[in-house]
């Protein structure tokens, strides 16, 4: 082995190590990497926990002659919760969301339904009060129905967002913990003194990639573990695809954080570049909600993105068990967004 070889080892290995005791001694960064997601799981998973059937509240218009009647047909809905208001009270609460539908009682029998068409829960309000009142006034439905009604974990919203939450960390403490650790180097003129020693610029960055490997399987296993145990977010698929598409989509997260710090010289340049980087995807990637909401125009656009890739990989292999074929597309998108960024950064980076 010669001494070059040698020496390439021992430095990488030393650039290893120097990237996990900054990684220790900075508590910002612990905070964000591993409790920040744990208290955001927490809160979220108690917001939006399994409970009883919520009731929706509904204005019956008074100082009409069938007021107290149609409000007592409301009131046999278990799902509605009808209040008497006169005009001016209404359209306040209405116009606040206090109230989700307005029903105006009319002179010949008829009533008329008062709500916002671009609420959902003023739509169903509408449905149910319709429902009941078709029913007081004698319908019959001419097929019977009966509710069987299942909780699946799964379906649940907090089983949807413990996968978001988990790509979101990849890719914050992908970008800003090694965009920052370089361009602060870089700031203090540590850099610098590199450029004197026979390593080489893609051994400084492959250390960085390198210590991901540790704070990915802690990062992996505080969060999912956290949700499995505490929420019962299911774990469908195989744990080690689990691990496959973590790592990718770390390495590119990581990669992204390179380029985006190669040639940046201040901190405040650098948060600027980053939070540029991140915005969209953090908005359009399906951390919160699914991508799917979005025109069908820009959907490909959003496809494409890395963490909309590493977010339905991650969906697909926890909570529907999907094998390696299902998420082949997904790790193909990480697997070209690391190795574009990747040496976009050995072509661009700069030491001082």
């Amino acid at each position: 082995m010669s001494e070059r070889r040698r020496f390439s080892e021992r430095a990488l290995v030393q650039l290893t190590l120097v990237r996990y005791r900054e990684f220790l001694r900075e508590p910002e960064a612990v905070f964000w990497v591993f409790v920040f997601p744990i208290l955001l799981a927490t809160g979220l998973g108690i917001a939006f926990r399994d409970r009883p059937q919520e009731t929706v509240q509904v204005g019956v218009l008074a100082g009409t002659p069938r007021t107290a009647e149609v409000a007592a047909a409301l009131a046999r809905e278990p799902a509605l919760r009808a209040v008497v208001v006169d005009d001016s009270a209404a359209r306040r609460r209405l116009g606040t969301g206090d109230l989700a539908l307005l029903v105006a009682p009319g002179d010949g029998g008829g009533v008329t339904y008062r709500f916002d068409e671009t609420r959902p829960e003023s739509r169903t309000a509408r449905l149910l009060a319709d429902g009941a009142l078709q029913r007081a006034a004698g319908r019959t439905d001419p097929v019977p129905a009966r509710d069987s009604t299942v909780h699946e974990r799964g379906a649940r919203y907090i089983d949807f967002v413990i996968p978001g939450l988990l790509g979101m960390n990849l890719m914050g403490s992908g970008i800003w913990g090694i965009g920052f650790a370089i361009v602060d180097a870089r700031k203090k003129k540590l850099l610098k003194r590199l450029i004197a020693t026979p390593m080489s610029r893609a051994e400084y960055l492959l250390s960085f990639i390198l210590s991901r490997l540790t704070m990915l399987i802690l990062e992996v296993a505080t969060l999912v573990g956290f949700g499995v145990f505490v929420f019962g977010v299911p774990m469908r698929g195989s744990v080690v695809q689990l691990l496959a598409i973590c790592l990718l989509a770390a390495f590119a997260f990581s990669a992204i954080g390179l380029l985006v710090a190669s040639r940046v010289r201040t901190i405040e340049g650098a948060s600027g570049l980053m939070n540029l980087v991140m915005l969209p995807m953090w908005v359009f990637s399906g951390v919160f909600f699914a991508w799917t909401r979005y025109p069908a125009p820009v959907q490909p656009f959003i496809r494409a993105l890395p963490l909309t890739a590493a977010n339905d990989a991650l969906r697909a292999t926890m909570l529907q068990g999907a094998g390696w074929g299902a998420v082949a597309p997904q790790m193909a998108i990480l697997l070209a967004w690391m190795a574009l960024c990747f040496f976009g950064a050995l072509a661009l980076f700069r030491w001082k």
